[in-house]
This record gives C-alpha cells, sequence and structure tokens, in this order.
C-alpha cells in the first residue's frame, strides 16, 4: 500500500473514530430539556413534584437507540467509502500464480474442467488438479447428506444465534428466531446459497454439527474425492477445499438425486417470514436463460476462493459437467461458461479434447 493510499485510509478511519467519540456519549448525557408534557407525582408532605422515573428511563433508551444507530449508519458510510481503495484480498489461486495458465478460450477461471458425463471423457482441462477453497460450492454436498439422510422434510427449525456468520459477516434476510420447515431451508441454501439455512442443516442434523460435517467428508471418501476436506456446510470458511476433478464427481453423484436436481436449477422461491413473505432468486442467471439446459448447478464465492461454478447441463446432444473455480469478476464464471458452451457447439466431437499450457509453455494437463 502507497503512503498515499494509506494516508486516505487513515484520514478516513480517523474521522469515523471521532465521529464516533462524539456521537456514542450522547447516550450517557444527562437527558435534555423537553417541551413534551411530562408526568409528575404530588407528594404533599415534600410540597414538592417529581418527574417520573419511568419518564426519564424512556428518554434516555430512545437517546440511546438514536446515538446507536448513528454510529452504525457512520460505520457504514466509512466501509463504503474504503472499499474502492482498499486493495481487494487475492484469491488463494492468484496467490498461487494460477491466472498465469494460457488457455486457448481466454477463461477468466484460473481452474476449469469440462467433461462428458456419460464416457468420462475429458474434453476441456484447466489446472484441474490444484486444490482450492471452494466457497459455496460446499452447499452441494450438504444436500447431499441432507437429502440422502431421508430426514423429515416439514419438521420446523428456527435460526438460532450460532447460526449467524462470525467469520465473513455475510448478511442474511432470515433474522435471528425466523423457523422454516427443513425442506425450505435446503431450498433455500442450494439455490439462492442461503448461509444461515445451510449452517441451521447442519447444527440441527442429528448428532449435531460436528456428526454432519463428519459425514459430508466420508461422503467425499465414498465418491473418491481424495483432495476434498470440508469443515462446516456453509462454504464460508476458505478450509473448504477441493480441486476440479473431486468436484466434478460430486456433481455427478448430485445429479442422480431428484430432489436435488429440482432445487439447484429453481429461478425463485417465495417463503412466509412472519407476517411477510420474502422472495429468493437463484444466485445463476443462466437458469432462466433459453439457450441453457441445466440439469443440475451451484454457485460459490468468498474472497480466497474467487467466483465458482458448477453445471450439468446438455450441449449439441452431449451431458456434460463444467467446473470453473476462482474466477476474476462478478460474471465471468458465467461468461466462461458461455465460452464453453460455443465451442462445444462449433467444434467436432473429435477435435473438442485440448491441452493446455502454463505460462511457461509446460504442457500441464489433457
Amino acid at each position: 500500500m502507497s503512503k498515499q493510499l494509506l494516508s486516505r485510509v487513515l484520514k478516513i478511519v480517523g474521522l469515523f473514530a471521532l465521529s464516533a467519540a462524539f456521537v456514542a456519549p450522547a447516550a450517557n448525557a444527562a437527558p435534555a430539556k423537553s417541551s413534551a408534557k411530562r408526568t409528575v407525582v404530588k407528594k404533599p408532605h415534600l410540597g414538592k413534584v417529581a418527574i417520573s422515573k419511568n419518564a426519564v428511563s424512556t428518554r434516555k433508551s430512545a437517546r440511546f437507540e438514536a446515538s446507536v444507530k448513528n454510529v452504525r449508519s457512520r460505520r457504514t458510510s466509512i466501509i463504503q467509502a474504503l472499499a474502492p481503495i482498499i486493495p481487494a484480498i487475492p484469491s488463494f489461486g492468484q496467490l498461487a500464480g494460477l491466472h498465469g495458465a494460457i488457455d486457448p478460450l481466454d477463461l477468466k477461471s484460473s481452474v476449469a474442467l469440462v467433461i462428458d458425463q456419460d464416457t468420462r471423457e475429458v474434453l476441456f482441462s484447466k489446472n484441474e488438479s490444484a486444490v482450492l477453497p471452494i466457497a459455496s460450492l460446499t452447499k452441494l454436498m450438504t444436500g447431499v447428506i441432507i437429502s440422502g439422510a431421508r430426514l423429515p422434510m416439514d419438521e420446523l427449525i428456527t435460526i438460532t444465534q450460532d447460526d449467524v456468520d462470525t467469520e465473513k459477516h455475510s448478511r442474511s434476510r432470515l433474522s435471528v428466531g425466523t423457523t422454516l420447515s427443513r425442506g425450505e431451508m435446503l431450498h433455500l441454501a442450494l439455490m439462492s446459497s442461503e448461509n444461515r439455512a445451510a449452517h441451521a442443516l447442519g447444527r440441527t442434523y442429528p448428532g449435531g454439527m460436528a456428526t454432519f460435517v463428519s459425514l459430508m467428508n466420508a461422503k467425499a471418501k465414498m465418491l473418491g474425492m481424495h483432495d476434498t476436506m470440508y469443515a462446516e456446510p456453509t462454504g464460508l470458511s476458505s478450509r473448504n477445499q477441493s480441486s476440479a476433478q473431486d468436484l466434478a464427481a460430486l456433481v455427478g453423484a448430485a445429479h442422480g438425486d431428484p430432489v436435488l436436481r429440482e432445487l439447484t436449477t429453481s429461478p425463485g422461491y417465495q417463503v412466509a417470514v412472519g407476517s411477510r413473505t420474502l422472495q429468493f432468486n437463484n444466485t445463476n442467471r443462466l437458469v432462466k436463460n433459453p439457450d441453457w439446459n441445466i440439469g443440475l448447478q451451484k454457485t460459490g464465492y468468498i474472497n480466497e476462493a474467487g467466483q465458482c461454478l458448477v453445471m450439468q447441463t446438455k450441449i449439441a446432444g452431449r451431458k456434460l459437467i463444467m467446473v470453473f473455480l476462482d474466477s476474476a469478476g462478478k460474471l465471468s464464471r458465467l461468461g466462461d461458461a458461455e465460452r464453453v458452451r460455443r465451442w462445444v457447439e462449433t467444434n467436432p466431437v473429435t477435435e473438442q479434447k485440448m491441452k493446455l499450457s502454463d505460462s511457461s509453455g509446460k504442457q500441464i494437463s489433457g
């Protein structure tokens, strides 16, 4: 970070600290005079009037809440001001130099794998053995475990404080106390990548979270996913890691479950939360695109993983499994999928297998 950039950051942070110092003490300050009507209690034996303690307490509480809201608003403004000038956290793939790999389709993903689902033939590969964080692609295994357990999908699950993300501090529309069925939680976790829903599914699994994560890792081994490790069910932790080869095996297995096919490709879903009805949408816009025939999909993103996407789809009469990891740019993973689709459609089957090289010209895959 340059001295000029550091100076700007420190200046903004200093302004925030100064504003908070002035705002926060207001909560403890003596109440200001008010023109509002006061509650008084006459005490004849003293000949004086006294202000009701309840009225004073109410005013103090209101002032405190207002001051806290003011501090939070200023904090949000500071974060928004810092965002354009603080360098983005590099992904594991960037740190490993994987973006230097050359590929003829000019993909933005540093890792890519396209295989024929029926023949297992590799059509396209790029750093397919690299082990990287997989973000919310983790939730696909969460879905495999929940669906396979045959637990009651109408059983109610309540979001608790334990489900709140304390690692990435991600937002959620499912507030603490929200109660939905297990089926609804699974739908939101797979379709809109709802983190609290995914965590609640693992937390309420018979035996608890430790048992659930153990089952995730056991299932990975059973599927031959030897480069895969799960630490929790949401993907918020960068310790959830896998390779494109392993994820292709997971997609193939998950595609065999009709529940997972339906929920991951659902365009949108509404749930009743209290007196409100919330609309959730799929994180993958391609499910609404008529040019695509998608049988199963999942997206993912955290800084350490970059933009990720896995799909089962049918192109030019072939059932394909696509894996894209560590893509740079919000829409780049979808752009990479479009590039591969056009390539498959415009090239004869016999010419579709590609061998890629890294930046030095050394062959890295085939």
